[in-house]
């Protein structure tokens, strides 16, 4: 990976895996905060990704632990004709 013209040998952090369409932030946290959010959206503008998976395990179900963004969306939604 290159950021800002330096070559990075390794761009994960422990806690993130890097996969050829999709990252996914783990963690395990009673709530996920606004900058668990950010974190995962700072990896995809980094590696030039779109989709990212935010996964809370500290959670009763974990369907309900499983948050998606994708980079642009919610720009987009908020420009798309017909919204308030």
């Amino acid at each position: 990976m290159e950021y800002k013209g330096v070559h990075l040998e390794c761009a994960a952090i422990a806690s993130t895996c890097w996969w050829r369409v999709v990252v996914v932030e783990v963690k395990s946290v009673e709530t996920l905060a606004p900058v668990h959010d950010a974190q995962l959206l700072t990896y995809l503008r980094l590696g030039g990704w779109r989709v990212g998976l935010l996964i809370n395990f500290n959670v009763a179900a974990l369907k309900s632990g499983i948050h998606r963004k994708i980079l642009g969306y919610e720009l987009a939604q908020a420009a798309a004709p017909g919204k308030a």
